[in-house]
């Protein structure tokens, strides 16, 4: 289970105009996925594990709140939850059945640590049916079905048994200490070395797991979301998530070596920034990765993948 610090996300459904009127769904009738040779099975597996809801979280985060201050999140920015029915000493989940259907269980998994919190807060329990659940400070952690969007404390106090965790793992309330910020540049400024390439450069990179997949000038892995779209080419991370997922701005075709130039556009975003796109899709790079050849966004929250050089995700995990 990967511990590692992240800055806050909260994934928000905004849509962004197309810019330039070249791509089209006839494009994109053919698969988006692409896998290294000889990876096909292993990349099936997590697309088959878990349904809706009881997906692992991801990057976590510490979200902070109008009603209870500092409130833990999954990679999507959905509110995590424990269970006073549930025990920490030892773990152990009393949440089954149509209980499971209500409040979906955090899959245990490649999870990462929030900002500012002890990554050996976080841990596992084996469920009744065998299934393994994320647990927080002990207490097994879930999600609540009538959350629909980033920041929804719907859960909070229902039945008098069910609470919002704090970064700590406590129940969240208000006047808790917030959490530390993002980790300062300087402690990240000695493990990046000092690139051949500009910085404002696409390359390809080979990677044992991922095989060949695309790279800016720094030799940082560029990411595609599966929330976005290419027809018509929408960027669906807006706010917390671009200070996560910094957007790849545009890449003149002569700093772009090996990359398809098939729709290689600049989408006009309307925060006013303007991103790269690769056939037509949105890039981006990740926070999380602190050194050339990092991969750690690789698969967060089952939306987040390396992008081959002709624009398709890399699903492989």
């Amino acid at each position: 289970m990967g511990m590692k610090r992240a800055t806050t996300f909260a994934a928000a459904a905004v849509a962004v105009v197309l810019a330039a009127s070249a791509c089209g769904p006839s494009d994109y009738k053919a698969s988006d996925t692409t896998q290294p040779a000889g990876a096909a099975a292993e990349a099936a597996a997590p697309a088959a594990a878990g349904g809706p809801g009881n997906q692992p979280g991801g990057q976590l985060a510490a979200s902070t709140t109008e009603q209870l201050g500092p409130v833990l999140t999954d990679s999507a920015g959905l509110t995590l939850y424990r269970f006073d029915k549930d025990t920490a000493k030892p773990p152990k989940s009393n949440c089954e059945g149509d209980c499971a259907k209500t409040w979906p269980v955090v899959a245990a998994g490649d999870v990462t640590a929030a900002a500012g919190m002890d990554p050996s807060l976080l841990g596992e329990v084996v469920r009744s049916d065998g299934t393994k659940q994320l647990t927080v400070a002990g207490w097994p952690a879930y999600r609540f079905n009538k959350d629909a969007k980033p920041g929804d404390l719907k859960g909070q106090g229902v039945g008098g048994v069910w609470f919002a965790f704090g970064p700590d793992g406590k129940k969240a309330a208000k006047g808790a200490p917030a959490e530390a910020a993002p980790a300062p540049a300087a402690s990240a400024a000695p493990e990046e070395a000092a690139p051949a390439q500009a910085a404002d450069g696409l390359s390809v990179a080979k990677d044992p797991k991922l095989g060949e997949h695309i790279v800016d000038g720094r030799g940082m892995t560029v990411y595609r979301f599966k929330k976005d779209s290419a027809w018509p080419m929408v960027s669906n991370c807006v706010g917390d998530c671009v200070a996560k997922w910094p957007v790849v701005p545009p890449v003149d075709k002569a700093n772009a070596k090996g990359i398809t130039e098939k729709n290689y556009l600049v989408l006009d975003r309307p925060d006013g920034k303007k991103q790269q796109t690769v056939d037509c899709w949105p890039v981006y790079t990740f926070s999380g990765d602190k050194k050339p050849g990092d991969t750690n966004g690789q698969g967060v929250g089952g939306t987040w993948y390396a992008v081959s050089p002709d624009g398709k995700l890399i699903t492989v995990q």
